[in-house]
């Protein structure tokens, strides 16, 4: 098990070592979604929602979420983030509407932000949750992916299956 950077000689888990690696440019970035009743669409639209403004409360617990991500998931490093943005679009369906997150954080550093850009984008979609829950409980959240990163002694990634065609 010592040859896998996450374990220790006695096969227990670690923090990465990342002192030795080179600093390069970094960006991932992550998608969800929530699915939700056309009520909660029209109150999200209209801004009659009772706990306030949804898209922008659920944008700045996004981006507190990345910000604070080694605090929340034991081996990350802490990160000086140099962007982090949130963006939304809506998909209607047959009986609901699905309100699509896309995350994307950048960094100079030693390490990648994959896991910035998926706490941010969960925290994202929980905070969307918690704001309607009292009109629906059965609200559906996810897939939520890594839809691409780059930079980092992996190279780049793209998550083939979720790309949009059109």
């Amino acid at each position: 098990m010592s040859d896998f950077t996450h374990f220790n000689k006695q096969g227990r888990a670690k923090m990465v070592d990342i002192s030795e690696k080179n600093e390069s440019k970094r960006t991932a970035v992550a998608k969800t979604s929530v699915e939700v009743l056309p009520e909660i669409y029209e109150k999200i639209q209209s801004g009659s929602m009772g706990k306030g403004d949804v898209l922008s409360v659920a944008q700045v617990a996004g981006v507190m979420a990345a910000k604070n991500t080694s605090q929340w998931i034991p081996m990350c490093h802490p990160l000086s983030l140099t962007g982090v943005d949130i963006s939304f679009s809506w998909e209607e369906k047959a009986n609901s509407w699905l309100l699509h997150i896309e995350v994307t954080v950048k960094t100079t550093g030693k390490t990648g932000v994959e896991m910035e850009a998926l706490t941010a984008a969960s925290a994202t979609a929980l905070t969307v949750y918690d704001m309607c829950k009292a009109i629906d409980k059965g609200m559906i959240i996810g897939p939520t992916f890594l839809l691409r990163k780059t930079g980092g002694k992996s190279g780049d990634f793209q998550q083939e299956q979720f790309i949009d065609k059109n």
